[in-house]
């Protein structure tokens, strides 16, 4: 392809694609404050410091335990629940177990993070496999079509590289010197 003719393509693939890296550039930009600003992000930062008081060689009662604490205490708020999975942290302070409860048709519903020790309720929250703005700058919460459009324009702005980098190649003047060789 001549250079005119891929500064074309360049020009109306980018103007096409503007739209759509802008949206991923600014779902990107809100989901990453909102996970560094995030109440879990202060936990998980506090958690590295700590040690986990279970160590290999454990035994099976050391993660079976908690959990069957934590279902009995739990089964009253959530009667007939299909339970979508457990997670047992041992480094919070106090550690959890936390049950991840679906819907009955399917879907998530709420999640239940209880003590590990007395497998008491500490609180009940939304559950959501991934946050919304972590599936919207992913376009999985538009559905299966939103997948497909964030990975074109994914491939998008790699098109656009690609092609601006030979475009600026090109146009390169080869006299140059110093830093000046970098600019046209």
């Amino acid at each position: 392809m001549s250079q005119v003719g891929l500064r074309k393509w360049h020009r109306w693939v980018g103007f096409a694609s503007a739209p759509f890296l802008l949206f991923a550039t600014l779902t990107g930009i809100f989901a990453g404050i909102a996970e560094m600003t995030s109440e879990d992000e202060e936990a998980r930062e506090k958690a590295r410091e700590r040690t986990s008081g279970v160590k290999l060689p454990a035994p099976a009662t050391a993660v079976s335990e908690p959990i069957a604490k934590a279902m009995t205490k739990a089964a009253p708020r959530a009667e007939g629940a299909p339970v979508d999975k457990v997670l047992v942290d041992f480094k919070a302070d106090p550690p959890t177990v936390t049950i991840c409860l679906g819907k009955p048709g399917g879907g998530e519903d709420r999640k239940l993070v209880c003590d590990a020790r007395t497998g008491d309720v500490l609180r009940e929250e939304r559950y959501e496999d991934k946050p919304f703005l972590t599936r919207l700058h992913s376009g999985e919460a538009l559905g299966d079509w939103g997948l497909v459009f964030g990975t074109a324009w994914g491939l998008a702005l790699l098109l656009l590289l690609g092609t601006g980098l030979v475009i600026y190649w090109a146009m390169r003047r080869p006299n140059r010197t110093g830093w000046r060789r970098l600019f046209w």
